[in-house]
């Protein structure tokens, strides 16, 4: 299971390289929306390929997409807000506060899906260590936003 934690680092990569991207995209063209657009067209055929490579092509049954809580449906809607926020306020505050900002969000709020068992997460005790985590993470964006 240890390569699970190299792909994290991977995407980690990704996700610091992909606003820079985006917001050169949207300035240089000067159409934001028609750049996510681009990004969002461009994941979705990154997508189907991988479903193909790997030969996973089947459509779910009706009972199975029937059984899907309605909270799962609309997580295009939250990767659209990602994107936006990448194209309008990137480039803005910079790559490192920009970056800081989204990973330190998504681990406190993490800690309280988490902690909460939400939107499909097996409960994992809010502990003084994870708080602390957050907090700290909270600490170092600060001084990467100040400095």
């Amino acid at each position: 299971m240890w390569y699970l934690y190299g792909i994290a680092l991977l995407a980690g990569v990704a996700n610091a390289i992909e606003p820079g991207q985006n917001a050169t995209l949207a300035k240089v063209t000067g159409q934001p929306m028609l750049a996510g657009l681009f990004c969002s067209g461009l994941a979705m055929l990154c997508l189907i390929g991988a479903m193909v490579v790997t030969g996973r092509l089947d459509r779910p049954s009706a009972e199975k997409v029937a059984s899907v809580s309605w909270w799962a449906w609309p997580g295009g809607i939250l990767g659209a807000a990602v994107v936006l926020a990448q194209l309008y306020v990137a480039q803005s505050v910079g790559a490192a506060p920009f970056l800081g900002c989204v990973i330190t969000a998504g681990v406190v709020g993490s800690i309280a899906l988490d902690h909460y068992g939400l939107v499909g997460f097996d409960r994992h005790r809010a502990s003084p260590w994870r708080i602390a985590g957050g907090v700290l993470m909270v600490g170092g964006v600060a001084l990467m936003a100040v400095f």
